[in-house]
């Protein structure tokens, strides 16, 4: 049985999928055939029903839900940290009021939390691949500040640039829990059987990459991603030490919480549609 797997460019998801990448899991009869494009990309495909397991934005979910289950591992949390919100000269909050804001997609949890911190923000989207371009952006002048996600949250500051917000820290003020930002779904026109089945097998390519996280950082490393900075194992390091970790592993009982109290609260302000009823895979 053919499965399409669709995950992102970034070091994360490939680190959850590498086991199956590198035939280094057992695929018990399913062949898996891997497609990686841009976060954005990711949330459209799954809203076109185009591929089985698909890494999608948190908040777009909601959306998905008549078509996909959540996976219960595999999810991208931020416990206190998160998508950071940087510019080319200090600049609070306020003062984004119907300015340009590169965004790394409409359908994006970074660009979701923006808008409930400040509503007023005019978006300009700045695909996360190739990596350099929001920041091609800030250079010349196209966009007042950029948000950003993935490992460009770890370079801004060597780049020269300022933070104005960072979302994880706000909304562990807001709400006292951690930010669900990435999760795998999976598509229910599989059945309860195969659905089952390929939840285990990505549980086991999970294992595989905790099990050899050295040899996986270096495979990684190796990727041509565009951007000499993506290469280096410490930068690797440190971002998997914040998005591939124990709440990747399983979904824990506050990063579900959190999960119902961002979409009530995008719900509340208009954001997104109300009475999102969250169903997870076994």
């Amino acid at each position: 049985m053919r499965i399409t797997l669709a995950y992102s460019v970034d070091a994360d998801d490939a680190f959850m999928f590498h086991g199956l990448a590198a035939d280094a899991v057992d695929g018990r009869g399913f062949a898996f055939v891997h497609q990686r494009g841009d976060t954005a990309w990711l949330n459209a495909l799954a809203a076109a029903e185009g591929a089985d397991v698909v890494a999608v934005s948190a908040g777009a979910y909601p959306s998905l839900a008549d078509k996909y289950l959540l996976l219960p591992h595999g999810m991208s949390v931020g416990r206190g940290f998160g998508p950071v919100l940087v510019s080319r000269r200090p600049m609070r909050l306020d003062e984004l009021s119907g300015r340009r804001v590169a965004v790394p997609g409409l359908s994006t949890t970074a660009f979701l939390v923006l808008r409930l911190m400040q509503p007023e923000v005019v978006p300009v989207v700045v695909p996360v691949a190739p990596f350099a371009a929001v920041f091609d952006a800030l250079e010349r002048g196209q966009v007042d500040a950029a948000l950003l996600i993935h490992e460009g949250r770890l370079l801004f500051e060597r780049r020269g640039y300022l933070a104005v917000a960072e979302l994880g820290q706000w909304w562990s003020a807001e709400t006292g829990l951690p930010l669900p930002l990435g999760a795998n779904v999976i598509r229910r026109a599989l059945g309860a059987q195969a659905i089952a089945a390929i939840s285990e097998i990505l549980r086991e390519s999970l294992a595989y990459a905790f099990a050899h996280r050295a040899q996986v950082i270096r495979a990684i490393a190796g990727e041509r991603r565009g951007d000499a900075a993506l290469f280096e194992a410490a930068l690797l390091d440190r971002y998997l030490g914040m998005y591939a970790n124990d709440d990747t592993r399983a979904v824990a009982p506050d990063v579900r919480r959190a999960i119902d109290v961002l979409f009530a609260r995008a719900a509340a302000a208009g954001l997104l549609p109300a009475g999102c009823t969250v169903e997870w895979a076994p």
